[in-house]
């Protein structure tokens, strides 16, 4: 790939006098005060999206268990790139489907697919604050038409699939490092409560281990 063309930073204007340049001083350091704290502004805005407003993931357990879903939290493992082939597997894994530890190499492109993923490139999503949305192959159609709906007003970060073992039930999973929090969270569900689903996003999303600026993470990246 050719390099991108350097830009040439503008040229300052010369002050017409000292005095000019003594009157501009208090505007200039206003405004240098100002930058400063709109830089405070936008990381703190940026950390609230990312996680770091913290894990309220007992919220996100109440909201689905009222829907009947199941809920689980497994102790993180660790996050090594060990599976050698994108349809490996690992005997770490402690949920099924995995949220947390090893995983391949390269993490599958965010998006909604018809189609089985390889899971162990959706760990790799995960790691990356993604979640997934994986539904059986018996879950109805008009579940699987609200999962799909409730996906496209949350595409960015989100990776969405059939996985037919998983029976009637669908699947969120996400893998959460934020404070004392290092854990991979797994709901299951036969239901779509779109509540309890967004719960679960509220809660979990962006907080990966590696944790990305949701920017990366739309739907083709």
């Amino acid at each position: 790939m050719a390099d991108k063309p350097r830009v040439k930073a503008p040229k300052q204007r010369a002050s017409s006098s000292s005095d000019g340049s003594s009157r501009n001083r208090p505007f200039v350091i206003g405004a240098a005060i100002a930058g400063v704290v709109l830089g405070f502004v936008v990381v703190a805005v940026l950390l609230g999206v990312v996680g770091g407003g913290g894990t309220d993931a007992e919220a996100a357990r109440t909201n689905l268990e009222a829907a009947g879903c199941s809920f689980q939290t497994a102790k993180a493992l660790e996050g090594a790139h060990s599976v050698q082939q994108p349809g490996g597997t690992s005997k770490k894994w402690n949920t099924d489907p995995p949220t947390t530890g090893p995983h391949y190499g390269i993490a599958a492109i965010f998006g909604i697919y018809e189609d089985e993923l390889e899971i162990a490139r959706v760990v790799h999503n995960l790691e990356h604050g993604g979640i997934f949305i994986l539904y059986g192959d018996e879950v109805p159609e008009a579940t699987v038409d609200e999962l799909r709906a409730f996906y496209d007003d949350h595409k960015t970060g989100t990776i969405m699939a059939s996985l037919d073992r998983l029976g009637d039930e669908f699947a969120l999973g996400a893998w959460v490092v934020d404070g004392d929090v290092d854990s991979g969270f797994l709901a299951k569900c036969t239901e779509f409560d779109e509540g309890a689903v967004s719960s679960f996003f509220r809660s979990l999303q962006f907080r990966g281990p590696e944790r990305f600026d949701p920017s990366q993470l739309q739907p083709g990246s």
